[in-house]
């Protein structure tokens, strides 16, 4: 692999040429990766779905911490699973990178880690989901089944999870967020409607579609709508505000936190089902409001 990585301006640019060969194999999912994640440090992870696991340090340096081209990432700050087992099969995978922290990647469906110490991530099928708790022995329990049902239909999956500070948790669904207390009660959804003239998204014909979240010490919540190429705010009493509209083909795939600043995940989509056309971006949001593209990766002429 050939990278190369230069400041312009206050945009760091990435140009790597990738080789898939040798890489994990086929895509599991036809969508873009939704990790990100920032650590106590201040330092952002990310996953490319075509190349793996990347992080950006405090100087804006980029370097290449794995090839492992999953979906979904959680950091686990104090190495709570740096000596678990976790089991593989058909339902997905679960990898650990490092260590200080380690870096949890998954192959097939969102995780968080709560301020217990515990992994959480949804399992079952349509119309039977339940999200799961694991303790870092790699013993797992049943936290609470998913109402089984959004929009009509069954409920296939979730698109993103998080833990909150207070112990709660909180899932997307296609059009909605939920709520599940720490006692496992699954509260009322927030309910997102499409804008008015929906965006047009290659390969995305959903409106919304939410898939990754995060939510802050006074519970506002940050929703990337990939479906209509935004970032959502939502607040205690519901109010809805958009806080970032890209332009297609580019849309968010997931947010992250740090103190007041708010971390973009976004990726060019494009119709065909090809990780190496998945091009991702990552968008820092300060707390006066200022957007910025920090970093951008993208192929070298003819990488193959």
């Amino acid at each position: 692999m050939t990278q190369k990585l230069k400041r312009q301006s206050q945009t760091w640019l990435i140009t790597t040429a990738l080789v898939f060969i040798g890489l994990v194999g086929p895509a599991v999912m036809a969508h873009p990766g939704s990790g990100i994640a920032v650590d106590r440090q201040g330092q952002i992870y990310f996953l490319h779905t075509g190349s793996g696991l990347w992080r950006i340090d405090r100087r804006g340096q980029a370097t290449h911490l794995s090839r492992t081209r999953f979906h979904w990432l959680a950091v686990d700050e104090d190495d709570c699973f740096g000596n678990t087992q976790f089991p593989s099969g058909p339902l997905g995978e679960i990898i650990k990178v490092g260590t200080n922290p380690t870096v949890l990647l998954s192959s097939d469906y969102p995780i968080a880690i709560g301020r217990d110490g515990n992994l959480y991530y949804p399992s079952g099928g349509a119309g039977n989901l339940r999200l799961m708790r694991m303790e870092p022995s790699g013993s797992s329990s049943v936290v609470v089944a998913l109402p089984p049902m959004a929009n009509g239909r069954a409920l296939p999956h979730i698109g993103g999870i998080f833990a909150g500070a207070d112990g709660s948790l909180y899932y997307t669904e296609d059009g909605a967020v939920r709520r599940i207390s720490a006692r496992g009660q699954v509260g009322a959804a927030v309910t997102v409607e499409p804008p008015t003239n929906a965006p047009s998204i290659p390969a995305t014909d959903e409106h919304p579609y939410l898939r990754g979240l995060a939510v802050d010490a006074q519970t506002v919540m940050y929703v990337a709508d990939s479906g209509d190429a935004r970032v959502l705010k939502i607040t205690p009493n519901g109010r809805i505000a958009t806080v970032v509209q890209t332009q297609s083909p580019w849309a968010p795939t997931a947010v992250a936190l740090f103190g007041r600043d708010v971390y973009v995940l976004e990726f060019l989509h494009t119709a065909s089902d090809m990780r190496r056309e998945w091009l991702p971006r990552v968008r820092k949001i300060s707390a006066d409001g200022t957007s910025t593209i920090i970093m951008t990766v993208e192929r070298m002429p003819g990488a193959r």
